[in-house]
């Protein structure tokens, strides 16, 4: 009844509203899936990790801070604005917020961010190798090229300083003595970026415990990369 007034006075907004707030739910929902599947995979361990969705243009949804992924709920999800400030929610946010938000703000295209630490892939990262051997063709059409970004502390601006050179260019990003990060249009295509990862991580070590790493020549790699812009030109 309330909402037949609004339309009579022509100020019904409630679809809107009923709009937005079913898009909340399910992402709060998706977040806290995604977290359980990082925990399942032991991409994380203890309070490690996070994720964060757009919810729009002024608004991120965000992963509370010091929670393991694995326990986390909808409703412990925290929503900060642009800069960092929370706007609602009962717990802090993650403390790598800003690396989040320096994404966000250099990548408009991108409407989800996942941090994690797999073993192997942050393996890579420690020894300070980056995953940018183009050993396997999936990999070269689905991420291109790992890089590695220099060290820098954790929760901190230094951080997100250390990433800006590769975020316009990669979709996915070893951090040096800590982990990785990947992002995409949505949490389902960042958090498959992460699979991938740590699942090239593993081939490239395998590859080079038995000896014999045979990377694409410069002929294979220009056919990859143009069915990687075939991919990309579909939405794939």
């Amino acid at each position: 009844m309330s909402y037949l007034k609004e339309l009579i006075k022509g100020t019904a907004a409630l679809p809107f509203r009923g709009r937005a707030a079913s898009k909340e739910r399910a992402l709060r929902q998706d977040l806290a899936r995604f977290g359980k599947m990082l925990h399942t995979q032991g991409f994380v361990a203890a309070t490690d990790g996070n994720l964060s969705v757009r919810l729009d243009q002024e608004r991120i949804l965000v992963t509370p801070t010091c929670f393991s992924k694995g326990m986390m709920t909808p409703d412990d999800m925290v929503i900060v604005d642009l800069h960092g400030k929370k706007l609602c929610g009962f717990y802090n946010p993650s403390s790598e917020i800003v690396m989040h938000l320096t994404i966000y703000r250099m990548r408009p295209d991108v409407g989800a961010v996942v941090h994690a630490h797999p073993c192997t892939a942050t393996g890579f990262a420690s020894a300070g190798i980056a995953l940018d051997e183009p050993l396997c063709s999936e990999i070269v059409i689905t991420l291109g090229a790992v890089p590695l970004a220099p060290y820098a502390t954790t929760g901190t601006m230094e951080l997100s300083d250390s990433l800006r050179p590769f975020i316009p260019f990669h979709d996915a990003i070893l951090m040096a003595n800590h982990g990785v990060v990947t992002y995409g249009e949505d949490l389902c295509r960042a958090y498959m970026r992460m699979e991938a990862v740590e699942h090239y991580a593993k081939i490239v070590m395998a590859a080079r415990q038995l000896g014999c790493a045979r990377t694409l020549d410069s002929r294979e790699l220009e056919k990859l990369f143009a069915v990687r812009s075939q991919y990309a030109k579909n939405g794939h």
